[in-house]
């Protein structure tokens, strides 16, 4: 019996502010961050958007690609480092909204950005030993980043969402995860903005344990870089997937249908499923194999070996698309934007 994702769903608001309006506010050379970032705009959720209400678009989306009841979805696992509260899940509104039975099994994760691809390994393992018929799991964020901050450039908005059943349109083949205690990026209850260890964000936090996951993932399953069509990695910016493709002997342009960061920005929890659904929706053809690598701060990277079945062909076509979502937008001023982020009260450090 093959394990896998039955279907996808994306969801990107649609505000929009580009690198060259906050540098200005801050007297900084635009030009400059973009090519350090690769980033040149970053999505900005709406006042009234928020991790439940991306989540539960998402969501719907995946079911219509999936073309499953949700009654018959029996856990449901939203991973996010911004649920809208400190105690209350986002789950249980998700669930309800998206027409799951009461009868779901619902958990709230977090693990920095990483924390959708471990409700991945969840659903996997739950559907895997029968417990239930489908498992759906969520990254999703409406990021963070203090004004002033390197953070501000890239901090956005996006979710996607996955069913995890029989019958795939990609087979899970094998997953494999790598943890340290490595402290890179962090907030403590009741601060609004996180922390973060500046040039140790790449090493040794993101590049060891991307790296280490990923060859764990090859050696496991018995396969090379060439084995893949294409590779996906968590996208904090532009240039560190590209230099991990690098380092672990990836050609760039199996990465480039999923190097959506240049446009919207880092979605948190939402950026490598995001960009995963970028190469489904783009370029994944039946026999393709992916390699999906995601990277949460703290420190953790879950890494994905897929192989796409011909279900993408009539499933694909069921939902929104990604280039959609990243296509219809509208940019704000900073003074809208920090209107929109509830900015008001903060200041650079």
């Amino acid at each position: 019996m093959q394990y896998g994702i039955v279907g996808y769903g994306a969801y990107i608001p649609r505000f929009r502010i580009r690198v060259e309006e906050i540098a200005k506010v801050w007297g900084q050379d635009a030009e400059h961050i973009k090519r350090g970032l690769l980033v040149e705009e970053k999505s900005v959720p709406d006042d009234d958007e928020d991790t439940i209400t991306i989540s539960v678009e998402a969501a719907r989306n995946a079911i219509s690609r999936a073309g499953v009841d949700p009654k018959k979805i029996g856990a449901l696992f939203v991973g996010s480092e911004s649920h809208p509260y400190a105690v209350k899940p986002s789950g249980t509104v998700v669930a309800e909204a998206m027409g799951a039975s009461p009868e779901i099994m619902v958990a709230d994760f977090e693990f920095a950005c990483k924390a959708g691809t471990a409700g991945i390994q969840c659903c996997l393992g739950l559907v895997r030993s029968q417990m239930v018929e489908y498992g759906m799991a969520i990254g999703a964020d409406t990021s963070q980043g203090r004004p002033g901050d390197a953070l501000e450039y890239t901090a956005a908005a996006g979710g996607a969402a996955f069913v995890i059943g029989r019958d795939p349109l990609a087979v899970i083949e094998d997953t494999c995860s790598y943890t340290t205690d490595t402290p890179d990026f962090f907030r403590r209850e009741g601060e609004k903005y996180p922390s973060h260890a500046g040039r140790f964000t790449g090493e040794p936090a993101y590049f060891k344990h991307t790296l280490e996951a990923t060859k764990g993932l090859m050696a496991r399953a018995g396969l090379t870089p060439q084995d893949f069509n294409y590779v996906v990695f968590h996208t904090p910016n532009g240039k560190f997937p590209m230099r991990a493709c690098k380092l672990l002997g990836f050609s760039s342009e199996k990465l480039l249908p999923g190097l959506i960061v240049t446009k919207i920005g880092n979605t948190y929890s939402g950026a490598s499923l995001l960009a995963l659904c970028a190469v489904l929706d783009r370029v994944a053809k039946p026999g393709d194999r992916i390699l999906l690598t995601s990277y949460g701060s703290g420190a953790g990277s879950d890494s994905f070996s897929l192989l796409v079945t011909d279900k993408i062909l009539e499933r694909k076509a069921e939902a929104p698309s990604i280039d959609s979502y990243i296509n219809k937008k509208s940019y704000v001023a900073y003074g809208e934007y920090t209107k929109l982020r509830k900015k008001l009260h903060g200041v650079a450090e």
